[in-house]
């Protein structure tokens, strides 16, 4: 699949694209310490160069340094690039003047009058409420700030109430940005994944890689305590690691048929399902490359279904 319209809202992309929670962020990531501006510029120029023009960002990555960095490459480059970026729901924002307060912030910073999807990073109701919430973000798609809306981390429930708010207004819900990977298939028994179909909104699969689990880089024989954030997840622990090598095998397997790594058939797998657009992050050339080998290529069914059963399994353990 080339190109997948973004839920009904006009918007069309190919069905990968760069998530840039890593650039600018020194709380979760190590930016400034491992990697730097130039680390990340080269991952933004490699992803334009191998065909991906598709960004997420938020206004909370690296408290706004991710989308000013993105705003600064733009500066640098003719090429189309469409931008997604987030509005954090915080208890003190209660009403519309804070939802148009934030867009300009976000809009500045990225040195753009427009942006392609504006998202609601959590489903959080606070003081504004939903109702409110919808409305400003509809008034902002009749101004011409926005031009799609979207909304993370929703359950089916909370999916369905913003498309009926926004659907009042005559504008259609485009995405719901999720957890989403062969090791967080949640989505797909929580009513989540039936519901977008079901209402024509695409799934945004962050994570998609499960932080790395699924490249092939960690393994029982190459072995290291994980270090950062990593060291909370039991994913990253030996027992963890020795758990998933069944999966990454058959990944090596069913990608040296291509001549693509795990994460390529990963991505792909992902891209297979139809509705969803994975983002994984990239935060030098290499990985944006790395990402942008999952297209161009298909697996065959009946590989689609032999990596759905291996990793059912771990649906439920790998939580």
């Amino acid at each position: 699949m080339d190109i997948l319209s973004i839920g009904s809202s006009g918007l069309t992309i190919k069905p990968l694209g760069i998530g840039t929670w890593q650039w600018g962020d020194n709380l979760f990531w190590t930016y400034g310490k491992d990697y730097d501006a130039s680390s990340v510029e080269q991952a933004f120029k490699t992803a334009l160069e191998s065909g991906v023009n598709f960004f997420d960002t938020a206004e909370i990555y690296g408290l706004g340094k991710s989308e000013t960095l993105l705003g600064q490459f733009m500066q640098q480059t003719n090429q189309p690039v469409y931008i997604a970026t987030k509005y954090f729901p915080l208890p003190w924002r209660f009403g519309k003047s804070a939802v148009a307060d934030a867009l300009t912030a976000s809009l500045k910073r990225l040195q753009r009058n427009t942006v392609e999807l504006y998202q609601v990073h959590q489903p959080f109701d606070f003081f504004m409420g939903q109702p409110t919430l919808m409305e400003a973000l509809a008034d902002e798609v009749q101004r011409g700030r926005i031009k799609a809306i979207g909304v993370s981390n929703y359950s089916a429930d909370q999916m369905r109430q913003a498309h009926e708010l926004l659907a009042k207004r005559g504008v259609p819900l485009a995405v719901n940005q999720m957890q989403y990977s062969l090791l967080a298939r949640q989505i797909e028994h929580n009513g989540v994944m039936a519901a977008a179909k079901e209402l024509g909104i695409t799934i945004l699969a962050y994570s998609p890689l499960a932080q790395g689990l699924l490249t092939g880089k960690y393994t029982p024989e190459n072995y290291q305590d994980p270090t950062g954030a990593r060291k909370l997840d039991p994913r990253f622990s030996r027992g963890g690691v020795e758990k998933l090598a069944p999966v990454i095998m058959l990944l090596k397997q069913i990608g040296e048929k291509y001549d693509r790594t795990p994460a390529q058939v990963s991505l792909n797998w992902l891209i297979a399902q139809g509705n969803v657009v994975p983002i994984p992050g990239a935060k030098n050339g290499s990985q944006a490359q790395q990402n942008a080998g999952a297209l161009g290529w298909s697996l065959t069914q009946e590989e689609i279904d032999r990596i759905d059963q291996a990793t059912r399994p771990h649906q439920q353990r790998f939580l």
